[in-house]
């Protein structure tokens, strides 16, 4: 469509300020700033290409560069800003058809909403009926852009994809090895000499005591503890029913060999669908070894170690009184804790706390689920 303006010079109203969904939506002063300096730039370049008269009108160069402005800071806000919030409520690695049609319904119908109300203001200034706005003319004035915006857009969305495939891919690998350096720390310290050394000892003060009922279910429990760690090795979850059930043993032995100096409180509520809660294999079990290793114990002052489940809340906490004890050189490497941050970091956006006070530390792991959640960071279905 063309305009006549007062001085008779024909302004052909810009058709390529679509080109703006090239920008991603700015996060800051500087980078609006940034982004705005572009479309003014760019926008100089579309207005001598959709009118090369304005090389020779003043006025015609103003006009059609305002609209180009106009129609490109339209462009960008939509395409911008809704596709950013798209990326943060549907990531293409995990919903990829679903964040697809949203996409293309966002950037169809935000472009032809930004179009049509350019061509209304166009039509109002120039005191034009708005009845042309659906004239055969405007229809290809709005049709032009349009592609144009598909074109770019799918290039620009095709690029977040790969971007956020890699990123993924990334991830993955990054889990894999941290993984595998969990799973070799953590049998190195369950097959640990020192902890299998004062198993047997444990073991042979019952056998001393003569108290067979008490040494077999000691053996029992020391089997069922070797074969839980070997066989989880493999997993990145298990149902927290089957961790609890490691923990028990785990802590039966630790009680056997340590007599009243520690007491460990296991708080579970009543719940059918425990087998269907997940967590890292040996997480609560890390955190049991943790509060042995850095606190000392005493059958007149035991260490207390609470282990608490707010199903509500998705969350377990491991709590113990903190009565730190010398540790010989090298004896704590601290990898323990960051492993089994990583671990989770990679599993669920829901954050793995540490707290630390005057009188006790505590730790807050998340609860997973089957559960298909869009704010999962992960390639799996977990939650």
């Amino acid at each position: 469509m063309q305009t006549s303006l007062p001085a008779a010079v024909a302004v052909p109203k810009p058709s390529l300020p679509a080109m703006a969904p090239v920008f991603r939506a700015p996060n800051s002063l500087r980078s609006i700033g940034r982004a705005l300096r572009v479309i003014l730039l760019m926008s100089v370049v579309i207005s001598l290409l959709v009118n090369p008269r304005a090389l020779h009108s003043g006025q015609a160069f103003a006009i059609t560069y305002a609209y180009t402005v106009m129609y490109s800071t339209g462009l960008w806000l939509t395409n911008g800003y809704v596709v950013e919030w798209l990326n943060r409520r549907y990531a293409w690695t995990t919903q990829p058809l679903r964040r697809l049609l949203l996409t293309l319904a966002v950037s169809l119908g935000g472009s032809v909403l930004v179009i049509v109300l350019m061509n209304a203001v166009l039509l109002l200034l120039l005191h034009k009926p708005l009845e042309r706005l659906w004239s055969d003319d405007m229809y290809w004035q709005i049709l032009v852009p349009l592609i144009i915006t598909v074109i770019i857009s799918l290039f620009n969305h095709s690029r977040a994809f790969f971007l956020q495939w890699r990123e993924a891919a990334v991830r993955a690998e990054r889990l894999e090895k941290e993984t595998a350096v969990a799973r070799l720390d953590s049998l190195r310290r369950q097959v640990d000499p020192h902890f299998l050394f004062n198993s047997l000892n444990a073991l042979t003060s019952l056998v001393e005591e003569n108290d067979p009922v008490r040494a077999v279910r000691f053996i029992r429990q020391l089997s069922q503890v070797y074969r839980y760690v070997l066989d989880s090795q493999a997993q990145e979850v298990v149902s927290l029913e089957e961790e609890m059930r490691f923990v028990e043993s785990y802590v039966f032995l630790q009680r056997t060999r340590l007599g009243e100096g520690v007491q460990v409180d296991i708080v579970l509520p009543p719940a059918p669908d425990l087998d269907t809660l997940l967590v890292p294999p040996l997480a609560i079990q890390l955190l049991l070894e943790n509060a042995l290793k850095h606190n000392a114990t005493s059958q007149r002052d035991p260490l207390r170690i609470s282990i608490t489940l707010d199903a509500a809340a998705r969350q377990l906490v491991v709590r113990n009184a903190l009565r730190p004890r010398r540790l010989a050189e090298g004896e704590s490497t601290g990898l323990g804790l960051e492993n089994l941050r990583a671990r989770y970091a990679f599993l669920t956006k829901q954050p793995m706390t540490v707290v630390k006070t005057a009188t006790e530390f505590v730790v807050t792991l998340p609860v997973l689920t089957l559960e298909t959640e869009p704010a999962a960071a992960t390639n799996s279905e977990l939650s």
